[in-house]
C-alpha cells in the first residue's frame, strides 16, 4: 500500500494516547479513520470534531473488542459510513486493571485481538495490512524479565503477538499483511504512569537504560508510517532500536 489516501483505517482504542494521535496523523494523510473508544464518548466525539475541522474524515464507534456483537459493530459501522475497511490496527490493550479481574489481560490481549482479526478478515481486501501495537517488555518477555507489576500484561501481549503471527500464512492467502510495531515504555501513557505509581523510578531506570524514551506522538508517527511500509508481512518494527533488550536476548 503505497498511500492511505481514501483508505479506511479501524483504530482500537483511539480515543486518546497513541491510538488518538494515530489516527489524527493518519486522517491528516487522507485516511477515513474509525476511532473507537469503549467508555469516553465525549473525549472520541472531540477527536472527530478535530479531524473533520482539519479538513479530515472520520467517525468515532462505541465498542468493546472483548464482546463479539460490540465488535461486529465496530466493523459494521466502518462499512456503513466509508464502504469497507483496509486497514485494521490493533493498538487496544490493557490489563493492569485490577477490578477487571485475573483473567483480563489474557482476554483482551489474546483473544479479542483475535478474534478482532477474525472479524476484518471478512472486509479486508487483498492489500490491506493490520498492524499490532506491542511493548518491547511484552516482546521480548520470554527472554528479558520485566517488572513483577506488568509481568502478566506482557506475556498476555505476547501471547496475542505469538497468535497474531500464527496467522500470517493465513492472511497471505487473502493478500493481507501482517506488522507488528513495538516501543519501550511511552512517555505519557496511562500503563507508563500505572507502572511508575507502583514502581516508582521506573520510568527513569527504563530512561537511563533506552537513552530515549518515545513521546505518545512520536510513537504514534512510527506506528502511522507502518501502514505503509515496504515490509515483509510478519516484520517486527523495534522503534527506537532496542538494543539492551536485544544484547539482554542474546540476540
Amino acid at each position: 500500500m503505497s498511500s492511505v489516501a481514501g483508505k479506511t483505517v479501524v483504530i482500537t482504542g483511539s480515543s486518546r494516547g497513541v491510538g488518538a494521535d494515530t489516527a489524527k496523523i493518519l486522517a491528516g494523510e487522507g485516511a477515513n479513520v474509525v476511532i473507537n473508544y469503549r467508555q469516553k464518548a465525549p473525549r472520541a466525539n472531540k477527536m472527530v470534531k478535530e479531524i473533520t475541522e482539519a479538513g479530515g474524515r472520520a467517525i468515532a464507534v462505541q465498542a468493546d473488542i472483548t464482546d463479539p456483537e460490540s465488535r461486529s459493530g465496530l466493523f459494521q459501522a466502518a462499512v456503513s459510513e466509508f464502504g469497507g475497511v483496509d486497514v485494521l490496527i490493533l493498538n487496544a490493550s490493557g490489563g493492569m486493571e485490577t477490578e477487571l479481574g485475573e483473567g483480563y489481560a489474557l482476554k483482551l490481549n489474546r483473544d479479542a485481538q483475535n478474534d478482532t482479526l477474525t472479524e476484518a478478515l471478512e472486509l479486508l481486501p487483498e492489500g490491506g495490512r493490520v498492524v499490532f501495537v506491542t511493548s518491547h517488555q511484552a516482546h521480548f518477555i520470554n527472554e528479558v524479565e520485566t517488572m513483577p507489576e506488568y509481568e502478566a500484561v506482557a506475556r498476555s501481549k505476547r501471547a496475542g503477538e505469538d497468535t497474531l503471527t500464527a496467522r500470517v500464512p493465513e492472511l497471505a492467502e487473502k493478500g493481507v499483511d501482517f506488522v507488528v510495531v513495538s516501543a519501550d515504555m511511552i512517555e505519557g501513557t496511562v500503563t507508563a504512569t500505572l507502572l511508575n505509581r507502583a514502581r516508582p523510578g521506573a520510568l527513569d531506570e527504563r530512561r537511563a537504560a533506552a537513552g530515549k524514551l518515545y513521546t505518545v506522538n512520536e510513537f504514534a508517527h512510527e506506528i502511522a508510517a507502518m501502514v505503509t511500509a515496504d515490509v515483509e508481512s510478519g516484520h517486527v518494527e523495534l522503534v527506537g532500536g532496542a538494543e539492551d533488550f536485544l544484547a539482554q536476548a542474546g540476540k
